[in-house]
C-alpha cells in the first residue's frame, strides 16, 4: 500500500475542485427542477433527491446542478489540514511545508465564518441545499443541524490552536448557544435527546444527540461552565441508558431506525469519548469499551473489508472505513489495531479510490455508484487519512 501517493492523489483532486462539488442529497439544486411545478409537491422532491442518489449515473450536468461548497465538508477538509499542519510541524513535508497549510487553513476557516447561519441563538451551520427527509419532512437550504455545526465548529477550534485567531473561538464557543438553546430535548431514561434540528420531528437518533454533547463539551474545555459539562452528561446519560447489553445502539428510537450500523457506532463512541477527555468525567468508560468492542467485532472483516451492518456488508459507504480511523485516534486505540488499520486502509485504496484521486460513495453487490462526492466521500476520507498519517507517525 502506498498510502502517501493514495494520499497525495485525493489532495490534488480536492485543492483542484477548490473544495467544491456535489452531494447524494443535492438534487433539489437543479435548475430544471426549480423550473418546474413540481417542486411545490412534496413527493416529487422526495422521488426527485432519492433518483439523483441512488443512480450510478451522474445526471447533475444535465440537470444543471452546480457544484457548491459544503460546510460540513469545508469543516471537514479544515480539521485534516490542521492534521497535515500538525505532522508538517513535526518535520514531516512529504505533503507540503507547514506555511502552505497555514494558508489553507487560514483559508477554509474563513470560509467557514462565510457559510455561518447567524439567525439563531448561537452560530451554527447546514447544508447548501433543500433536503426533503421523509414526505412531510422538508429542510429548507441552510437549515442548521446538529451535525454540520458540531463538525464545522470542531474543526474551528483546532484552527484556532494553530492560527490563535480569537474570532475563530469565538465563532466555535457561540456555537454552544445554538445547542443549548435551539434544539428540542426529548426525556429518554435518565436524560434526554438533543433534536437533529430546531425543527420539529427528528429527536430520536443517538449520534445526533451525542454530537450535541460533543460540542458541549469541546466549549467547556476552554470555557469550563458548568452548564455545558451538565447538559452534555444528560445527553451522554440518555445514549448509554439506550445502549444494548452486548454494547450496540439502533440508529434511532423509531420502529423504523431500528437497524445498527457502523459509522453512526463509531460516532457515538467518538462523541462519548470526547465527553470524557474534554471534562474528566469518566463515569462512562464501561460503556466505551463494551461498545468498542461490539465496534471492532462486528463491523470489519478479517481481510480489511468494512461492513455497513453488524449483519450485512452490503452497501459498504465510504463513512465505513472511514470513521475507524478517527474513532481509533479518538479512542487512543490506534496503537492496539494498527494491523487491522492498515488492512483496511489499504482495501479501502485498493476498492474505492477512483484512478483519478477521489473517492466512491458506495459499493453495492450489484452496480455502485462511482460519482464524486465532495461531502460525503472525499472531505470526509480526506480527514480520515490524515488522522492515519498522524497516528501512523506515532508509531
Amino acid at each position: 500500500m502506498n498510502l502517501d501517493k493514495s494520499f497525495l492523489k485525493l489532495k490534488s483532486y480536492c485543492e483542484y475542485q477548490n473544495f467544491k462539488g456535489w452531494d447524494p442529497y443535492d438534487g433539489l439544486n437543479s435548475k430544471i427542477f426549480n423550473a418546474l411545478p413540481f417542486k411545490q409537491w412534496d413527493l416529487a422532491r422526495l422521488a426527485w433527491i432519492q433518483g439523483f442518489k441512488r443512480s450510478p449515473i451522474n445526471f447533475r450536468k444535465i440537470f444543471f446542478v452546480p457544484k457548491q461548497y459544503n460546510a460540513k465538508g469545508i469543516g471537514l477538509f479544515l480539521s485534516g489540514y490542521c492534521n497535515l499542519y500538525e505532522l508538517a510541524k513535526k518535520g514531516n513535508n512529504s505533503f507540503d511545508k507547514k506555511e502552505e497549510f497555514l494558508e489553507k487553513i487560514i483559508f477554509l476557516a474563513d470560509l467557514l465564518l462565510e457559510l455561518q447561519n447567524k439567525h439563531y441563538s448561537g452560530v451554527c451551520w447546514g447544508y447548501n441545499f433543500d433536503w426533503q427527509a421523509r414526505r412531510l419532512f422538508l429542510f429548507p437550504k441552510n437549515t442548521p443541524t446538529v451535525v454540520a455545526t458540531t463538525f464545522c465548529a470542531s474543526a474551528l477550534f483546532e484552527a484556532y490552536e494553530i492560527t490563535k485567531n480569537e474570532i475563530y473561538l469565538k465563532t466555535a464557543l457561540s456555537s454552544a448557544d445554538f445547542v443549548l438553546n435551539d434544539l428540542g430535548r426529548t426525556p429518554h431514561f435518565n436524560g434526554f435527546l438533543f433534536s437533529y434540528s430546531p425543527l420539529k420531528g427528528n429527536n430520536t437518533v443517538y449520534n445526533a444527540s451525542l454530537l450535541g454533547a460533543k460540542l458541549l463539551s469541546k466549549c467547556y474545555n476552554y470555557t469550563k461552565d458548568s452548564n455545558q459539562k451538565e447538559t452534555a452528561k444528560n445527553a451522554v446519560i440518555a445514549a448509554c441508558d439506550g445502549q444494548q447489553k452486548d454494547g450496540s445502539w439502533v440508529y434511532g428510537l423509531l420502529p423504523v431506525q431500528s437497524w445498527i450500523d457502523s459509522f453512526h457506532t463509531g460516532y457515538n463512541l467518538d462523541a462519548i469519548s470526547t465527553y470524557q477527555n474534554c471534562t474528566d468525567d469518566f463515569t462512562f468508560s464501561e460503556n466505551i469499551e463494551r461498545g468498542f468492542k461490539y465496534y471492532i467485532e462486528n463491523f470489519f472483516e478479517a481481510d480489511g473489508k468494512p461492513k455497513y451492518y453488524h449483519n450485512q456488508t452490503y452497501p459498504i459507504d465510504i463513512h465505513c472505513p472511514a470513521q475507524l480511523f478517527v474513532t481509533l485516534s479518538s479512542l487512543n486505540k490506534f496503537m492496539n489495531n494498527k494491523g487491522l488499520a492498515k488492512k483496511i486502509m489499504e482495501w479501502t485504496i485498493n476498492n474505492m479510490q477512483d484512478p483519478k484521486g477521489y473517492f466512491y460513495y458506495q459499493l453495492k453487490k450489484g452496480v455502485s455508484s462511482k460519482i464524486s462526492y465532495m461531502r460525503w466521500s472525499n472531505a470526509f476520507m480526506f480527514n480520515a487519512m490524515t488522522q492515519f498519517l498522524k497516528e501512523n507517525s506515532k508509531l
